[in-house]
Parts: C-alpha cells; structure tokens; sequence
C-alpha cells in the first residue's frame, strides 16, 4: 500500500478545504473525486483505484440513506481487493458525554442529526471480512486553514459584533486541527489496520464560552458573546443545534499506538490568536 498512485476521494463541495489539505500530502498522486449520489461512478471509481477515502456527507435529512447507499456501493466494489476505504465519522456520533472523557470504547447515544451513523460505521469496519481494510476516523470539530466552526464565530463577531453560541457554553467541544487530521487520513490509508476506529481529537476538550470569547477578543469585541436558547437554536438550525449544545469530551492514544500519530499544529487557541483566521 506504500505504493498508492491513485485514490479516490469521496468529497462534498463544502470539503474544499479538506481537499485542499490532502492534495497538499497527496501532491504526486492522482485523485478522482466522486459525489455520493453517483452510484455507478462510484462503484467504478472505487473498484479501479488503490485506496478510498470518504469524507463526503449529504443534507439532513437524506444523508443517512445516501451514505449508507454509497458506502455500501463502495465496498462492495472492493471485497476481496484488499485494498484500503477509509470513513469519516465524527465524535458528535458518540453523544452528550456529561462531563466524562470518553474514548473509541462504549456506549453510543448519538443525537437525531447522527443517529444513523452506528450502523454504517459497523458496516465499515465489518468489511475486513470480505477482505477491505476498512478503518473508520471519528474526528473532532475541526479547525484551521480559516474554515470549520471557528470560521462562522469569526463571521459573527466582524459582521454581528458578537459571537452566537448555543446553550450556555458551558458545554464542551473536543477540537482538532484540519492539518493533523489530514496526517491521521495520510497514516491511515497508506497503512490501514483493518477493522479498526480512532477518534481523532487534539489536546483537551475546551469549554464553548470560552472559545466564543477567544474569538471575540481576537476580532476586538471582547466580551461579546450571546447564548441563544436551544429550542431558540432549533427552529433555525434544526438537529444541528443539539449537537453543537452538547457536552462532548473525547480523546485518545490509539492512533499513537498504531501509526505514532501526534497532534503538532497550533492549539484552537493558537489558532484563533495567530493563525489563519486572523485578517
């Protein structure tokens, strides 16, 4: 697999950046990228390339259908190759974790938006019997390269005056930055242990409020940060609003284990001070 010269990338239009991050990694290889709903673009993608890796996600509320139809053309397409499939997950599919940390073992209890992302994460890692090296990443929120959340409490602050959470703030958020991510995507789909999930998180889980108010002093509005209400939240974001008003502590050595992965970029604090969204 140290010899991959071509791997597809399952992408939304929204994952530009992460692209972005890959080609950079990926430089002298040659991507194909597919969409989801494409079934038979995928199926011959899939079964002509060295490697898939799936970082695409459709709209609430079709995406659960969607991405259990295309991942499971995908694999299909490649029993018995061999051949790596690398899914993207999310730690928000583990649920409010009430204050405790928690790590790739235990008890799901994922919120509406998420609910049926178990199942397809079985099927994923269930394909190293049909002989796929399926590995399943469940990445934090992430930050960096100027996008993720970070980039809409920014967008608040400079057009609004203040940074708009959801709930009190009090709740945590496990954070990752994108360029570590990308490394984790690197390790693992030149070197897939198959069957295996890691949570891709950086550093300890911080406390939303004071994100919020990091951004709001980095754009010169210190101090402004609005709560907004979760059934307030809800009626114009939907599911999401539950998600992001969740109190989620997650973390793990077990990438290290497997790949000697570390976390080397900027804190999200780091991030947000000096790094890429500063104008």
């Amino acid at each position: 697999m140290n010899a991959l010269r071509e791997i597809v990338l399952i992408a939304a239009t929204l994952t530009g950046i992460a692209i972005l991050a890959l080609d950079a990694w990926f430089s002298w290889r040659r991507w194909q990228r597919r969409r989801l709903e494409r079934r038979e673009s995928l199926r011959s993608a899939a079964s002509e390339a060295d490697a898939v890796i799936h970082t695409a996600l459709d709209r609430y509320p079709r995406a659960g259908e969607v991405d259990r139809v295309a991942v499971s053309t995908m694999l299909d397409a490649l029993a018995g190759s061999g051949r790596a499939f690398v899914y993207t997950s999310g730690v928000w599919v583990v649920g409010d974790t009430k204050g405790r940390m928690v790590g790739e073992v235990g008890a799901l209890h994922p919120p509406a938006l998420v609910e049926w992302r178990p199942a397809v994460e079985d099927m994923v890692l269930s394909a190293q019997e049909r002989g796929v090296k399926s590995v399943v990443l469940r990445p934090g929120t992430v930050h960096g390269r100027g996008g993720g959340r970070l980039d809409g409490f920014f967008q608040d602050a400079r057009t609004h005056g203040a940074v708009r959470i959801v709930g009190d703030g009090h709740n945590h958020w496990s954070n990752i930055h994108l360029d570590d991510l990308t490394d984790l995507y690197v390790r693992a789909v030149t070197n897939p242990p198959a069957g295996e999930l890691f949570i891709a998180c950086g550093g300890m889980p911080q406390p939303v409020e004071k994100i919020a108010r990091a951004v709001a002093k980095a754009c010169g509005v210190e101090g402004k940060v609005e709560s907004i209400p979760l059934e307030t939240a809800r009626q114009t974001m939907g599911p999401v609003a539950d998600c992001l008003a969740m109190d989620l502590k997650a973390g793990s050595t077990k990438a290290a284990r497997f790949f000697g992965w570390t976390v080397h970029k900027p804190s999200i604090f780091d991030e947000i001070f000096s790094g890429s969204y500063v104008s």
